[in-house]
């Protein structure tokens, strides 16, 4: 067949196959859609003065140019030319210009990322796609809650007996995880550990009931009790939640993601790495685990893991928008290194705003077809083959390993 009716077919294919989104994070509601600063799109850096530096990067040089284009503005148009457009029209508007183009059929929101108060819940974002939103519960984030209403007890009791605590927090975890596992609505589970302890988790199937774990609650006890506030750093119990909820989930079929690489300030970047993970990753050979975020820049040590770990896959996202053109492509290319097409996934990461959303579907379909396309121009990929790591990334291996169920909606 005619090259370029080949690759005329396979464009079709990638900025048209429908996708699922296997992770992502709500929209802002619309009275706090400025309240965030809109430059946390194209970065993961914090401060004022970091994010005035993020916007003269290649990644916000490209997003500036495809979201003036998808507002009209025309090509002149800079960043805040883009930021005050975005402000000044309806957010059913926004929502809509964004979402439309990116053909994604289903998102697994992990909706535990911070200030709920100013996101929609889950399932207000089904607006949007033709089959609903499912939920992905942080492991980390019920553990604390779980923590907070155990010490509210104690100090509507007016006690303060950490022992106690551990006896009413243990079983209390347990049953809230087997609780999610069981809901349909819930398609897996996701830890942060990467942000707490690092991603050395031991393997544990008890949390030790000493000194330093006492020591640990009183703490964490009196800081919530001065500001209403608990953050859950401590590397035994840590390690402790996400040993339980890996048999959990392994018991129930569902997967744990685990954020990997790529991250704000807040991750210590050698920790990041999943080769980390190796020995949860033996530990546990019946639970499935997707390593996010193309585990950038560890993304070959997670091509490895993926090749030879029946039960790891790897997510290629969240590198759309944050990484230049050049560095995007390079992170495909070393995804196809090792991984089987068969266990990777696609992933926005969207958050916050729906113009995240609609750069990590175009870039991601852009990406994926230049480095499918050299492959076939280079005679290494069929067409047939081609479309099938498209249909596989974007839609069917999400389906399988999330166990969805769905039929992708072909329009």
């Amino acid at each position: 067949m005619d090259l370029t009716v080949d690759l005329y077919e396979l464009s079709r294919i990638v900025f048209s196959y429908p996708a699922i989104d296997n992770h992502a994070h709500p929209f802002l509601r619309e009275e706090y859609r400025d309240t965030i600063p809109f430059e946390g799109l194209i970065t993961e850096a914090n401060g004022e003065r970091a994010l005035q530096d993020a916007t003269h990067t290649m990644a916000c040089y490209r997003a500036t140019a495809q979201l003036a284009k998808l507002f009209g503005l025309g090509a002149g148009a800079d960043w805040e030319t883009v930021k005050r457009f975005r402000s000044g029209i309806s957010y059913e508007q926004l929502c809509r210009a964004c979402m439309d183009p990116t053909r994604i059929q289903c998102i697994l929101l992990d909706d535990g990322l911070g200030a709920p108060e100013k996101t929609y819940p889950y399932r207000w974002h089904d607006h949007f796609t033709p089959s609903p939103s499912k939920r992905i519960v942080r492991v980390e984030a019920l553990a604390e809650e779980i923590l907070k209403k155990a010490i509210q007890f104690q100090i509507e009791k007016e006690e303060l007996a950490p022992s106690v605590l551990l006896q009413r927090f243990i079983p209390a975890l347990e049953t809230a995880l087997r609780s999610a596992a069981a809901d349909s609505e819930v398609a897996g589970f996701k830890s942060i550990a990467c942000y707490r302890t690092g991603l050395d988790v031991g393997v544990v199937t008890t949390l030790p009931d000493d000194n330093s774990a006492n020591e640990v609650l009183t703490r964490l006890s009196l800081i919530y009790m001065t500001n209403q506030k608990l953050r859950l750093a401590h590397k035994p119990m840590n390690d402790y939640i996400v040993n339980v909820a890996m048999r959990i989930a392994g018991e129930a079929g569902k997967p744990v993601q685990f954020h990997t690489g790529l991250g704000d300030n807040d991750i210590t970047l050698t920790s990041s790495s999943p080769a980390h993970l190796q020995t949860l990753i033996k530990a546990y050979p019946a639970t499935k685990i997707v390593l996010l975020h193309s585990s950038y820049p560890y993304t070959k040590e997670a091509g490895y893991l993926t090749s030879v770990y029946e039960n790891v896959f790897l997510d290629f996202g969240e590198i759309f928008p944050f990484l230049s053109p050049d560095g995007q492509r390079q992170v495909l290319r070393e995804v196809f290194e090792l991984a089987p097409t068969n266990k990777i996934m696609w992933s926005t990461d969207g958050h916050y705003w729906p113009e995240s959303y609609y750069l990590g579907s175009l870039q991601a379909r852009q990406v994926l077809y230049e480095v499918l396309e050299s492959s076939v121009r280079r005679g290494e990929l069929t067409l047939p083959q081609a479309i099938g790591i498209v249909q596989r990334a974007f839609f069917d291996n999400a389906n399988r390993i999330y166990n969805l169920g769905l039929e992708p909606h072909l329009v």
